[in-house]
Protein backbone atom coordinates (compact mmCIF):
# COMPACT_ATOMS: atom_id res chain seq x y z
CA UNK A 1 0.00 0.00 0.00
CA UNK A 2 1.49 3.73 -0.76
CA UNK A 3 3.74 4.96 1.78
CA UNK A 4 3.87 1.71 3.79
CA UNK A 5 6.33 -0.96 2.26
CA UNK A 6 3.66 -3.57 1.82
CA UNK A 7 2.35 -4.87 -1.24
CA UNK A 8 -1.40 -4.02 -1.57
CA UNK A 9 -3.24 -8.04 -1.24
CA UNK A 10 -5.21 -8.70 -4.24
CA UNK A 11 -9.26 -8.29 -3.37
CA UNK A 12 -11.42 -10.78 -3.97
CA UNK A 13 -14.85 -10.79 -5.02
CA UNK A 14 -17.73 -11.09 -2.74
CA UNK A 15 -21.22 -11.98 -3.60
CA UNK A 16 -23.92 -9.52 -2.59
CA UNK A 17 -27.40 -11.34 -2.82
CA UNK A 18 -30.75 -10.88 -2.18
CA UNK A 19 -34.53 -10.04 -3.21
CA UNK A 20 -35.24 -6.63 -3.50
CA UNK A 21 -38.82 -4.89 -3.45
CA UNK A 22 -39.39 -1.82 -5.22
CA UNK A 23 -42.55 0.00 -4.21
CA UNK A 24 -45.03 -1.75 -6.17
CA UNK A 25 -44.23 -5.17 -4.56
CA UNK A 26 -42.46 -6.62 -7.69
CA UNK A 27 -39.15 -8.22 -7.26
CA UNK A 28 -35.71 -7.70 -9.36
CA UNK A 29 -33.02 -9.63 -9.30
CA UNK A 30 -30.10 -10.03 -6.85
CA UNK A 31 -26.85 -8.05 -7.19
CA UNK A 32 -23.53 -9.42 -7.36
CA UNK A 33 -20.33 -7.95 -7.72
CA UNK A 34 -18.06 -5.65 -5.70
CA UNK A 35 -16.74 -2.25 -5.80
CA UNK A 36 -13.04 -2.19 -5.82
CA UNK A 37 -10.75 1.04 -3.93
CA UNK A 38 -8.71 2.88 -6.54
CA UNK A 39 -5.23 1.38 -6.91
CA UNK A 40 -2.57 3.34 -5.67
CA UNK A 41 -0.25 2.60 -8.12
CA UNK A 42 -2.13 4.55 -10.64
CA UNK A 43 -2.42 7.77 -8.27
CA UNK A 44 -0.87 10.65 -7.17
CA UNK A 45 -0.53 10.53 -3.49
CA UNK A 46 -1.89 13.96 -2.03
CA UNK A 47 -0.03 15.69 0.40
CA UNK A 48 0.49 14.50 4.22
CA UNK A 49 -3.38 15.94 5.74
CA UNK A 50 -1.49 17.05 8.75
CA UNK A 51 2.02 18.04 7.95
CA UNK A 52 4.00 18.85 10.59
CA UNK A 53 1.93 17.37 13.68
CA UNK A 54 4.61 15.64 16.55
CA UNK A 55 4.49 12.22 17.00
CA UNK A 56 1.92 11.02 19.95
CA UNK A 57 2.67 8.06 22.05
CA UNK A 58 3.00 5.11 20.60
CA UNK A 59 0.04 2.78 20.62
CA UNK A 60 0.32 -1.49 21.25
CA UNK A 61 -1.36 -3.72 19.04
CA UNK A 62 -1.49 -7.13 18.60
CA UNK A 63 -0.38 -9.01 15.43
CA UNK A 64 -2.52 -11.68 14.47
CA UNK A 65 -3.75 -12.91 10.84
CA UNK A 66 -3.99 -11.32 7.69
CA UNK A 67 -8.19 -10.25 7.02
CA UNK A 68 -10.03 -10.99 4.06
CA UNK A 69 -10.94 -7.84 2.46
CA UNK A 70 -14.85 -6.52 1.95
CA UNK A 71 -16.14 -3.98 0.02
CA UNK A 72 -15.62 -0.10 0.28
CA UNK A 73 -17.94 2.13 1.71
CA UNK A 74 -17.04 5.78 0.68
CA UNK A 75 -19.18 9.15 0.74
CA UNK A 76 -20.82 9.78 -2.48
CA UNK A 77 -20.93 13.29 -4.03
CA UNK A 78 -24.20 15.10 -3.80
CA UNK A 79 -25.62 15.44 -7.31
CA UNK A 80 -28.61 18.04 -8.46
CA UNK A 81 -30.55 15.35 -9.77
CA UNK A 82 -33.60 15.18 -7.63
CA UNK A 83 -34.82 11.40 -6.33
CA UNK A 84 -37.26 9.10 -7.70
CA UNK A 85 -41.01 9.99 -7.49
CA UNK A 86 -42.80 7.27 -5.23
CA UNK A 87 -44.70 4.21 -5.83
CA UNK A 88 -48.49 3.76 -4.23
CA UNK A 89 -47.10 1.15 -1.62
CA UNK A 90 -43.80 0.45 -0.36
CA UNK A 91 -43.19 -3.16 0.55
CA UNK A 92 -39.59 -4.34 2.37
CA UNK A 93 -36.26 -4.60 0.92
CA UNK A 94 -33.61 -7.13 2.12
CA UNK A 95 -30.67 -6.05 2.84
CA UNK A 96 -27.48 -6.85 0.85
CA UNK A 97 -24.73 -8.22 2.39
CA UNK A 98 -21.01 -9.66 1.42
CA UNK A 99 -21.70 -13.75 1.35
CA UNK A 100 -19.29 -14.30 4.34
CA UNK A 101 -18.52 -16.11 7.99
CA UNK A 102 -20.03 -14.36 10.82
CA UNK A 103 -24.12 -12.27 11.08
CA UNK A 104 -23.78 -10.27 8.09
CA UNK A 105 -24.24 -13.20 5.75
CA UNK A 106 -28.31 -14.29 4.95
CA UNK A 107 -27.20 -17.76 6.38
CA UNK A 108 -24.22 -19.51 8.50
CA UNK A 109 -22.79 -22.23 7.29
CA UNK A 110 -21.84 -25.04 9.72
CA UNK A 111 -19.36 -24.83 12.45
CA UNK A 112 -19.49 -20.74 11.79
CA UNK A 113 -19.16 -18.51 14.56
CA UNK A 114 -22.83 -16.95 15.60
CA UNK A 115 -23.24 -13.46 16.13
CA UNK A 116 -22.76 -11.23 19.32
CA UNK A 117 -26.42 -11.19 21.39
CA UNK A 118 -27.36 -7.70 21.34
CA UNK A 119 -25.06 -5.52 23.67
CA UNK A 120 -22.60 -8.41 23.65
CA UNK A 121 -19.15 -6.35 23.10
CA UNK A 122 -16.26 -9.19 24.15
CA UNK A 123 -15.84 -8.98 20.57
CA UNK A 124 -16.75 -12.72 19.68
CA UNK A 125 -18.82 -12.44 16.45
CA UNK A 126 -16.69 -10.31 14.69
CA UNK A 127 -14.55 -11.39 11.61
CA UNK A 128 -10.99 -10.65 10.77
CA UNK A 129 -9.24 -6.87 10.89
CA UNK A 130 -6.34 -8.02 12.33
CA UNK A 131 -2.45 -6.31 11.67
CA UNK A 132 -0.07 -9.01 9.95
CA UNK A 133 2.72 -6.58 11.64
CA UNK A 134 4.12 -6.57 15.03
CA UNK A 135 4.91 -3.07 15.22
CA UNK A 136 2.90 -0.78 17.38
CA UNK A 137 1.34 2.54 14.37
CA UNK A 138 2.03 6.07 15.33
CA UNK A 139 -1.75 7.94 14.46
CA UNK A 140 0.24 9.62 11.15
CA UNK A 141 1.22 6.18 9.95
CA UNK A 142 -2.32 5.33 10.17
CA UNK A 143 -3.52 8.24 8.57
CA UNK A 144 -1.21 7.68 5.72
CA UNK A 145 -2.33 4.26 5.18
CA UNK A 146 -5.74 5.37 5.02
CA UNK A 147 -5.28 8.69 2.91
CA UNK A 148 -3.37 6.08 0.39
CA UNK A 149 -6.62 4.17 0.34
CA UNK A 150 -5.43 1.60 2.58
CA UNK A 151 -7.50 -0.89 5.14
CA UNK A 152 -7.00 -0.37 8.89
CA UNK A 153 -7.07 -3.15 10.83
CA UNK A 154 -8.59 -3.95 13.78
CA UNK A 155 -5.35 -3.06 16.39
CA UNK A 156 -5.19 0.13 14.41
CA UNK A 157 -8.82 1.24 14.45
CA UNK A 158 -9.02 0.99 18.54
CA UNK A 159 -5.62 2.74 18.95
CA UNK A 160 -7.25 5.43 16.74
CA UNK A 161 -10.48 5.62 19.04
CA UNK A 162 -8.27 4.69 22.22
CA UNK A 163 -6.23 8.08 21.25
CA UNK A 164 -9.14 10.20 20.99
CA UNK A 165 -10.73 9.13 24.28
CA UNK A 166 -7.44 10.05 26.29
CA UNK A 167 -6.67 12.97 24.84
CA UNK A 168 -3.57 11.88 22.88
CA UNK A 169 -4.56 12.50 19.24
CA UNK A 170 -4.30 15.97 18.62
CA UNK A 171 -7.32 17.85 16.62
CA UNK A 172 -5.68 18.35 13.68
CA UNK A 173 -4.56 14.52 13.81
CA UNK A 174 -8.41 13.97 14.75
CA UNK A 175 -9.59 15.94 11.96
CA UNK A 176 -6.84 14.27 9.39
CA UNK A 177 -8.13 11.02 9.77
CA UNK A 178 -12.14 11.58 9.62
CA UNK A 179 -11.00 13.43 6.17
CA UNK A 180 -9.30 10.59 5.40
CA UNK A 181 -11.85 8.33 6.40
CA UNK A 182 -14.52 10.87 4.04
CA UNK A 183 -12.24 10.94 1.33
CA UNK A 184 -11.05 6.60 1.00
CA UNK A 185 -13.93 5.22 2.82
CA UNK A 186 -14.01 1.67 4.94
CA UNK A 187 -15.17 -1.82 4.05
CA UNK A 188 -17.96 -3.43 5.87
CA UNK A 189 -15.52 -4.98 8.77
CA UNK A 190 -13.64 -1.74 9.24
CA UNK A 191 -16.57 -0.19 10.00
CA UNK A 192 -17.72 -2.57 12.20
CA UNK A 193 -14.95 -2.49 14.03
CA UNK A 194 -14.94 1.29 14.76
CA UNK A 195 -18.54 0.85 16.05
CA UNK A 196 -17.56 -1.52 18.22
CA UNK A 197 -14.73 0.67 19.50
CA UNK A 198 -16.86 3.66 19.56
CA UNK A 199 -19.39 1.93 21.88
CA UNK A 200 -16.53 0.56 24.02
CA UNK A 201 -15.13 3.67 25.09
CA UNK A 202 -17.54 4.19 27.68
CA UNK A 203 -20.02 2.71 30.32
CA UNK A 204 -22.17 0.16 28.71
CA UNK A 205 -26.21 -0.12 29.96
CA UNK A 206 -26.91 -3.18 31.77
CA UNK A 207 -30.84 -4.40 32.12
CA UNK A 208 -32.79 -6.84 33.97
CA UNK A 209 -32.12 -9.80 31.62
CA UNK A 210 -36.33 -10.44 31.50
CA UNK A 211 -36.25 -7.12 29.77
CA UNK A 212 -34.09 -8.57 26.67
CA UNK A 213 -36.67 -8.98 23.69
CA UNK A 214 -38.47 -6.07 25.37
CA UNK A 215 -35.84 -3.39 24.69
CA UNK A 216 -36.43 -1.23 21.05
CA UNK A 217 -35.89 2.15 19.95
CA UNK A 218 -35.90 4.13 16.53
CA UNK A 219 -33.42 6.52 15.26
CA UNK A 220 -33.58 8.91 12.65
CA UNK A 221 -31.14 11.10 10.28
CA UNK A 222 -33.11 14.33 10.64
CA UNK A 223 -35.56 16.75 9.02
CA UNK A 224 -37.40 19.07 9.03
CA UNK A 225 -40.75 18.92 11.34
CA UNK A 226 -39.78 15.41 12.38
CA UNK A 227 -41.54 14.78 16.05
CA UNK A 228 -41.95 11.20 15.23
CA UNK A 229 -39.59 9.94 18.38
CA UNK A 230 -42.28 11.99 20.86
CA UNK A 231 -45.14 9.75 19.53
CA UNK A 232 -42.98 6.42 19.40
CA UNK A 233 -41.37 6.05 21.86
CA UNK A 234 -44.74 6.22 24.55
CA UNK A 235 -46.40 4.50 21.86
CA UNK A 236 -44.50 1.32 22.10
CA UNK A 237 -44.26 1.39 25.78
CA UNK A 238 -48.03 1.26 25.90
CA UNK A 239 -47.39 -1.67 23.27
CA UNK A 240 -45.59 -3.23 26.15
CA UNK A 241 -41.78 -2.75 24.89
CA UNK A 242 -39.01 -0.73 27.13
CA UNK A 243 -37.44 2.20 25.25
CA UNK A 244 -34.09 3.47 26.44
CA UNK A 245 -34.10 6.34 23.77
CA UNK A 246 -30.43 8.32 23.34
CA UNK A 247 -31.15 11.57 21.54
CA UNK A 248 -29.87 13.90 19.92
CA UNK A 249 -29.97 18.21 19.85
CA UNK A 250 -30.53 19.97 16.50
CA UNK A 251 -27.60 21.56 14.64
CA UNK A 252 -27.81 23.82 11.53
CA UNK A 253 -31.75 23.49 9.72
CA UNK A 254 -32.53 20.22 12.01
CA UNK A 255 -34.32 19.79 15.15
CA UNK A 256 -33.47 17.81 17.82
CA UNK A 257 -35.64 15.61 20.04
CA UNK A 258 -34.08 16.80 23.44
CA UNK A 259 -34.65 20.73 22.11
CA UNK A 260 -38.24 19.78 21.41
CA UNK A 261 -38.75 18.16 25.10
CA UNK A 262 -36.98 20.94 26.94
CA UNK A 263 -39.62 23.38 25.72
CA UNK A 264 -41.42 21.88 28.41
CA UNK A 265 -40.74 23.25 31.22
CA UNK A 266 -38.90 21.12 34.19
CA UNK A 267 -38.12 17.94 31.41
CA UNK A 268 -34.68 16.54 32.29
CA UNK A 269 -32.82 15.11 29.80
CA UNK A 270 -29.54 14.50 31.79
CA UNK A 271 -30.34 11.10 33.27
CA UNK A 272 -27.84 8.51 34.58
CA UNK A 273 -28.02 4.70 33.58
CA UNK A 274 -29.45 3.95 37.27
CA UNK A 275 -32.05 6.49 36.67
CA UNK A 276 -32.66 5.64 33.04
CA UNK A 277 -33.83 1.42 34.40
CA UNK A 278 -35.95 3.76 36.81
CA UNK A 279 -37.78 5.59 34.23
CA UNK A 280 -38.00 2.52 32.12
CA UNK A 281 -39.53 0.43 35.64
CA UNK A 282 -42.27 2.98 35.87
CA UNK A 283 -42.88 4.71 32.25
CA UNK A 284 -41.90 2.09 30.20
CA UNK A 285 -39.51 4.40 28.11
CA UNK A 286 -37.06 7.62 28.50
CA UNK A 287 -35.68 9.79 25.82
CA UNK A 288 -32.54 11.29 27.46
CA UNK A 289 -29.20 12.99 26.18
CA UNK A 290 -25.93 11.00 25.54
CA UNK A 291 -23.84 11.72 28.93
CA UNK A 292 -20.04 11.66 29.08
CA UNK A 293 -19.85 8.20 29.99
CA UNK A 294 -21.77 6.57 27.71
CA UNK A 295 -19.78 6.37 23.79
CA UNK A 296 -17.52 9.34 24.39
CA UNK A 297 -15.65 8.74 21.71
CA UNK A 298 -18.59 9.39 19.60
CA UNK A 299 -19.33 12.65 21.10
CA UNK A 300 -16.21 13.68 20.34
CA UNK A 301 -15.81 12.48 16.73
CA UNK A 302 -19.41 13.89 16.06
CA UNK A 303 -18.16 17.23 17.42
CA UNK A 304 -15.24 17.49 14.74
CA UNK A 305 -17.39 16.21 12.03
CA UNK A 306 -19.31 18.98 12.36
CA UNK A 307 -16.70 21.67 12.01
CA UNK A 308 -14.38 18.85 9.34
CA UNK A 309 -17.13 19.02 6.45
CA UNK A 310 -16.98 14.70 7.20
CA UNK A 311 -20.76 15.15 8.12
CA UNK A 312 -21.93 13.02 4.95
CA UNK A 313 -19.27 10.30 5.41
CA UNK A 314 -21.27 6.91 4.98
CA UNK A 315 -18.90 4.57 7.54
CA UNK A 316 -18.75 7.39 10.14
CA UNK A 317 -22.54 7.73 9.86
CA UNK A 318 -23.30 4.22 10.47
CA UNK A 319 -20.47 4.05 13.17
CA UNK A 320 -21.97 7.06 14.90
CA UNK A 321 -25.69 5.66 15.05
CA UNK A 322 -25.22 2.02 15.56
CA UNK A 323 -22.48 3.01 19.19
CA UNK A 324 -25.07 4.62 20.53
CA UNK A 325 -27.42 1.90 19.82
CA UNK A 326 -25.32 -0.73 20.77
CA UNK A 327 -24.48 -0.02 24.80
CA UNK A 328 -28.56 -0.14 24.92
CA UNK A 329 -28.51 -3.63 24.60
CA UNK A 330 -31.66 -3.74 21.95
CA UNK A 331 -33.58 -6.59 20.25
CA UNK A 332 -34.67 -4.57 17.44
CA UNK A 333 -33.63 -0.76 16.22
CA UNK A 334 -35.56 0.78 13.18
CA UNK A 335 -33.43 3.88 11.62
CA UNK A 336 -35.38 6.38 9.94
CA UNK A 337 -33.12 7.58 6.68
CA UNK A 338 -34.29 10.66 5.30
CA UNK A 339 -33.83 11.68 1.24
CA UNK A 340 -35.18 14.58 -0.43
CA UNK A 341 -34.36 18.74 -0.50
CA UNK A 342 -34.25 19.05 3.10
CA UNK A 343 -31.79 15.47 4.32
CA UNK A 344 -28.35 15.07 3.72
CA UNK A 345 -28.69 12.40 1.16
CA UNK A 346 -30.22 14.45 -1.89
CA UNK A 347 -31.78 11.34 -3.20
CA UNK A 348 -33.34 7.48 -2.60
CA UNK A 349 -30.41 5.81 -3.72
CA UNK A 350 -27.77 7.20 -1.81
CA UNK A 351 -29.94 6.84 1.18
CA UNK A 352 -30.35 3.27 0.28
CA UNK A 353 -26.73 2.47 0.21
CA UNK A 354 -26.54 4.15 3.88
CA UNK A 355 -29.60 2.03 4.99
CA UNK A 356 -27.73 -1.41 3.53
CA UNK A 357 -24.74 -0.45 5.50
CA UNK A 358 -26.22 0.19 8.53
CA UNK A 359 -28.41 -3.14 8.55
CA UNK A 360 -25.39 -5.20 7.54
CA UNK A 361 -23.11 -3.52 10.42
CA UNK A 362 -25.93 -4.02 12.29
CA UNK A 363 -26.61 -7.73 11.59
CA UNK A 364 -22.58 -8.08 12.11
CA UNK A 365 -23.16 -6.66 16.00
CA UNK A 366 -25.95 -9.37 16.67
CA UNK A 367 -28.26 -6.17 16.96
CA UNK A 368 -31.52 -6.47 14.57
CA UNK A 369 -31.76 -3.61 12.54
CA UNK A 370 -34.26 -2.20 9.83
CA UNK A 371 -33.89 0.79 7.98
CA UNK A 372 -36.75 3.03 6.75
CA UNK A 373 -36.14 5.39 3.99
CA UNK A 374 -38.58 8.38 4.06
CA UNK A 375 -38.80 11.64 2.07
CA UNK A 376 -38.19 14.84 3.64
CA UNK A 377 -38.74 17.29 1.04
CA UNK A 378 -41.41 18.85 2.77
CA UNK A 379 -41.82 19.39 6.69
CA UNK A 380 -43.58 16.22 8.32
CA UNK A 381 -46.74 17.37 9.63
CA UNK A 382 -48.00 20.52 10.06
CA UNK A 383 -45.93 22.55 12.66
CA UNK A 384 -42.45 23.16 12.43
CA UNK A 385 -40.54 24.68 15.79
CA UNK A 386 -39.39 23.35 18.85
CA UNK A 387 -42.85 24.05 21.27
CA UNK A 388 -44.97 23.82 18.03
CA UNK A 389 -43.77 20.20 17.36
CA UNK A 390 -44.21 19.49 21.12
CA UNK A 391 -48.58 20.36 20.23
CA UNK A 392 -48.10 18.26 17.16
CA UNK A 393 -47.02 15.19 19.07
CA UNK A 394 -49.45 15.73 21.55
CA UNK A 395 -52.47 16.42 19.30
CA UNK A 396 -50.91 12.86 17.24
CA UNK A 397 -51.13 11.12 20.46
CA UNK A 398 -54.88 12.05 20.83
CA UNK A 399 -55.80 10.24 17.88
CA UNK A 400 -55.32 12.88 15.56
CA UNK A 401 -53.11 15.18 13.93
CA UNK A 402 -51.70 15.08 10.06
CA UNK A 403 -51.70 11.93 8.18
CA UNK A 404 -48.28 11.49 7.18
CA UNK A 405 -46.90 11.85 10.90
CA UNK A 406 -49.49 9.14 11.78
CA UNK A 407 -48.64 7.00 9.14
CA UNK A 408 -44.92 7.26 9.42
CA UNK A 409 -45.51 6.70 13.38
CA UNK A 410 -47.64 3.54 13.03
CA UNK A 411 -45.13 2.04 9.99
CA UNK A 412 -42.05 2.22 11.91
CA UNK A 413 -43.72 1.57 15.41
CA UNK A 414 -45.21 -1.72 13.16
CA UNK A 415 -41.95 -2.78 11.99
CA UNK A 416 -40.18 -2.60 15.23
CA UNK A 417 -43.02 -4.95 16.97
CA UNK A 418 -42.35 -7.30 14.42
CA UNK A 419 -38.38 -7.87 14.70
CA UNK A 420 -38.87 -7.59 18.20
CA UNK A 421 -41.41 -10.57 18.01
CA UNK A 422 -44.51 -8.59 19.30
CA UNK A 423 -46.41 -8.45 16.29
CA UNK A 424 -46.39 -11.43 13.93
CA UNK A 425 -46.42 -8.96 10.81
CA UNK A 426 -45.71 -5.39 10.60
CA UNK A 427 -49.14 -4.62 9.51
CA UNK A 428 -50.51 -5.93 12.42
CA UNK A 429 -47.63 -4.05 14.67
CA UNK A 430 -49.06 -0.51 13.15
CA UNK A 431 -51.97 -1.72 14.08
CA UNK A 432 -51.12 -2.27 17.46
CA UNK A 433 -49.68 1.18 17.57
CA UNK A 434 -52.61 2.71 15.55
CA UNK A 435 -54.60 1.30 18.66
CA UNK A 436 -52.08 3.18 21.30
CA UNK A 437 -52.77 6.11 19.57
CA UNK A 438 -56.71 6.22 19.62
CA UNK A 439 -56.93 4.58 22.90
CA UNK A 440 -54.63 6.79 24.92
CA UNK A 441 -52.32 4.39 25.83
CA UNK A 442 -49.71 6.59 24.35
CA UNK A 443 -50.36 9.63 26.06
CA UNK A 444 -50.85 7.97 29.15
CA UNK A 445 -46.97 6.87 28.52
CA UNK A 446 -46.20 10.12 27.53
CA UNK A 447 -47.49 11.68 30.65
CA UNK A 448 -45.95 9.19 32.80
CA UNK A 449 -42.03 10.42 31.31
CA UNK A 450 -42.95 13.65 31.62
CA UNK A 451 -43.72 13.46 35.43
CA UNK A 452 -40.77 10.50 35.88
CA UNK A 453 -38.56 13.30 33.87
CA UNK A 454 -38.96 15.96 36.20
CA UNK A 455 -42.16 17.99 34.89
CA UNK A 456 -44.40 19.07 37.67
CA UNK A 457 -47.22 15.86 37.20
CA UNK A 458 -50.16 18.90 37.38
CA UNK A 459 -48.32 20.26 34.44
CA UNK A 460 -47.96 17.08 32.75
CA UNK A 461 -51.44 16.65 33.33
CA UNK A 462 -52.62 19.26 32.05
CA UNK A 463 -50.84 18.98 28.67
CA UNK A 464 -51.77 15.63 28.50
CA UNK A 465 -55.39 16.62 28.85
CA UNK A 466 -55.76 19.77 27.79
CA UNK A 467 -57.24 21.02 24.15
CA UNK A 468 -54.89 22.61 21.92
CA UNK A 469 -55.75 25.52 22.74
CA UNK A 470 -54.85 24.94 26.91
CA UNK A 471 -51.75 23.24 25.45
CA UNK A 472 -50.55 26.38 24.21
CA UNK A 473 -50.96 28.91 26.98
CA UNK A 474 -48.81 26.68 28.89
CA UNK A 475 -45.43 26.29 26.36
CA UNK A 476 -43.49 28.22 25.53
CA UNK A 477 -44.90 31.33 22.87
CA UNK A 478 -43.17 33.96 20.50
CA UNK A 479 -44.30 37.51 20.86
CA UNK A 480 -45.45 37.93 17.61
CA UNK A 481 -47.07 35.79 14.68
CA UNK A 482 -46.71 36.88 11.06
CA UNK A 483 -48.90 35.13 8.31
CA UNK A 484 -47.99 34.68 4.73
CA UNK A 485 -50.74 34.86 1.57
CA UNK A 486 -50.77 32.84 -1.16
CA UNK A 487 -49.57 34.80 -4.17
CA UNK A 488 -51.96 33.41 -6.65
CA UNK A 489 -54.34 30.44 -7.49
CA UNK A 490 -53.45 26.82 -7.68
CA UNK A 491 -52.86 23.54 -6.45
CA UNK A 492 -50.35 23.20 -3.52
CA UNK A 493 -47.48 20.81 -5.55
CA UNK A 494 -45.03 20.91 -2.62
CA UNK A 495 -43.85 23.45 0.65
CA UNK A 496 -40.23 22.87 0.42
CA UNK A 497 -38.77 22.47 3.82
CA UNK A 498 -35.29 23.63 3.53
CA UNK A 499 -35.95 27.23 3.00
CA UNK A 500 -38.62 27.61 5.33
CA UNK A 501 -36.05 25.67 8.44
CA UNK A 502 -33.24 28.35 7.36
CA UNK A 503 -35.51 31.55 7.79
CA UNK A 504 -36.82 29.46 11.21
CA UNK A 505 -33.05 29.41 11.94
CA UNK A 506 -32.34 32.71 11.75
CA UNK A 507 -35.58 33.71 13.60
CA UNK A 508 -33.80 31.49 16.37
CA UNK A 509 -35.25 28.23 16.10
CA UNK A 510 -32.16 26.34 15.75
CA UNK A 511 -28.68 26.86 16.16
CA UNK A 512 -25.24 27.56 14.11
CA UNK A 513 -22.67 26.41 17.25
CA UNK A 514 -23.38 23.93 20.20
CA UNK A 515 -24.90 25.18 23.12
CA UNK A 516 -26.21 28.55 21.82
CA UNK A 517 -29.17 28.95 23.19
CA UNK A 518 -32.29 28.47 21.13
CA UNK A 519 -36.25 30.79 20.94
CA UNK A 520 -38.24 27.51 21.98
CA UNK A 521 -41.53 29.44 20.98
CA UNK A 522 -40.39 30.22 17.29
CA UNK A 523 -41.62 28.29 14.75
CA UNK A 524 -44.02 28.15 11.94
CA UNK A 525 -47.73 26.17 11.07
CA UNK A 526 -48.33 25.40 7.86
CA UNK A 527 -51.73 26.33 7.40
CA UNK A 528 -52.52 23.97 3.82
CA UNK A 529 -51.30 21.01 3.00
CA UNK A 530 -49.83 19.32 -0.44
CA UNK A 531 -52.79 18.50 -2.95
CA UNK A 532 -54.94 21.30 -1.92
CA UNK A 533 -56.35 23.84 -3.99
CA UNK A 534 -55.81 27.47 -3.24
CA UNK A 535 -56.85 30.99 -3.84
CA UNK A 536 -54.83 33.61 -4.54
CA UNK A 537 -54.63 35.93 -1.25
CA UNK A 538 -55.50 32.62 1.29
CA UNK A 539 -53.29 32.54 3.90
CA UNK A 540 -50.81 29.44 3.92
CA UNK A 541 -47.73 29.69 6.46
CA UNK A 542 -48.01 31.39 9.80
CA UNK A 543 -44.82 32.34 11.19
CA UNK A 544 -44.06 32.43 15.21
CA UNK A 545 -41.11 35.34 15.88
CA UNK A 546 -39.43 37.11 18.66
CA UNK A 547 -38.45 39.74 16.94
CA UNK A 548 -38.98 42.50 14.41
CA UNK A 549 -40.91 41.46 11.13
CA UNK A 550 -39.10 39.60 8.41
CA UNK A 551 -37.28 41.08 6.17
CA UNK A 552 -37.25 41.43 2.54
CA UNK A 553 -35.23 38.41 1.68
CA UNK A 554 -36.83 36.13 4.54
CA UNK A 555 -40.43 36.56 3.05
CA UNK A 556 -38.71 35.85 -0.29
CA UNK A 557 -37.21 32.40 0.90
CA UNK A 558 -40.19 31.66 1.88
CA UNK A 559 -42.51 32.79 -0.51
CA UNK A 560 -41.08 30.80 -3.03
CA UNK A 561 -40.94 27.18 -0.20
CA UNK A 562 -44.33 27.12 -1.69
CA UNK A 563 -45.18 25.55 -5.17
CA UNK A 564 -48.13 25.88 -6.90
CA UNK A 565 -49.45 24.14 -10.01
CA UNK A 566 -52.79 24.35 -12.35
CA UNK A 567 -53.19 20.19 -11.60
CA UNK A 568 -56.48 18.73 -9.75
CA UNK A 569 -56.39 18.56 -6.65
CA UNK A 570 -54.67 15.58 -5.25
CA UNK A 571 -53.85 13.30 -2.17
CA UNK A 572 -50.48 13.55 -1.06
CA UNK A 573 -48.65 10.26 -1.13
CA UNK A 574 -47.05 8.34 2.15
CA UNK A 575 -43.22 9.84 2.58
CA UNK A 576 -42.53 5.91 3.46
CA UNK A 577 -40.55 5.15 0.42
CA UNK A 578 -39.54 1.16 1.41
CA UNK A 579 -38.16 -0.77 3.83
CA UNK A 580 -34.43 -2.73 4.00
CA UNK A 581 -34.69 -5.47 5.90
CA UNK A 582 -32.09 -7.49 8.21
CA UNK A 583 -30.77 -10.92 7.16
CA UNK A 584 -33.38 -13.54 8.47
CA UNK A 585 -32.50 -15.10 11.45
Amino acid sequence: MGGTGRRRPRARKSRVSGSIWGSAGTRRAGVRGRRRLPSPAHQTAPPALCPGAPPPCRLQCPAVREPRRARSLRSRPVDEAGYPGLGSGAGPRRARHPRRPGAMAASMTQGARAPPRPGDLSGEGTQGLTDPSPEPKQLPELIRVKRDGGRLSEADIRGFVAAVVNGSAQGTQIGAMLMAIRLRGMDLEETSVLTQALAQSGQQLKWPEAWRQQLVDKHSTGGVGDKVSLVLAPALAACGCKVPMISGRGLGHTGGTLDKLESIPGFNVIQSPEQMQVLLEQAGCCIVGQSEQLVPADGILYAARDVTATVDSLPLITASILSKKVVEGLSALVIDVKFGGAAVFPNQEQARELATTLVGVGADLGLRVAAALTAMDKPLGRCVGNALEVEEALLCMDGAGPSDLRDLVTRLGGALLWLSGHAGTQAQGAARVAAALDDGSALGRFELMLAAQGVDPGLARALCSGSPAERRQLLPRAREQEELLAPADGTVELVRALPLAQVLHELGAGRSRAGEPLRLGVGAELLVDVGQKLSRGTPWLRVHRDGPALSGLQRRALQEALVLSDRAPFTAPSPFAELVLPPPQ
